[in-house]
């Protein structure tokens, strides 16, 4: 009568093997998903900074009027500017030169910011695809925008 299974080496062997697949893989797989927030944090800051230049743009900004005002927010409804109230010397015309009125909001938003003056409502345009980001930023006069935090820590 024959018998059928393992012999003690031949699991041993086995067990080795998956030990070494074990110790190989495992820190590449950690190294990989650092990596990949790493990234998209970068990609993330890459997005806000091109939504900021294309504000700017849109509404013929040389400079930001009200930086010193903003602080570190992942709430892109109140970044870069919330303080510029329409009428006023820093939100006089919108992008067709036709002057915001009070009904306007206020400041310079990448999220809910509105582009059309005389008080009529217009859509809101949003530069970034959501209200709210993982990491957060400030912004200088220039436009330059500075991730603080990128959400992953």
């Amino acid at each position: 009568m024959s018998q059928r299974g393992f012999t003690l080496i031949e699991l041993l062997i086995v067990v080795t093997i998956l030990g070494v697949l074990v110790a190989v893989v495992v820190p590449n797989v950690a190294r990989f998903i650092g990596r990949g927030e790493t990234e998209a944090a970068d990609i993330e800051l890459g997005n806000i900074q091109t939504a900021v230049v294309l504000m700017m743009i849109d509404n013929s900004l040389g400079s930001l009027p009200h930086p010193e005002d903003t602080v570190a927010t992942a709430n892109m409804s109140q970044f870069p500017d919330k303080t510029s109230v329409a009428g006023s010397d820093d939100k006089k015309n919108d992008p067709w030169g036709i002057p915001y009125a009070a009904e306007d909001h206020h400041g310079y938003l990448l999220y809910g910011h509105d582009i059309k003056g005389g008080g009529s409502p217009g859509p809101l345009i949003n530069y970034v695809y959501t209200e709210t980001t993982k990491g957060t930023y400030i912004v200088d006069a220039s436009g330059t925008v500075t991730q603080v935090t990128t959400g992953y820590e």
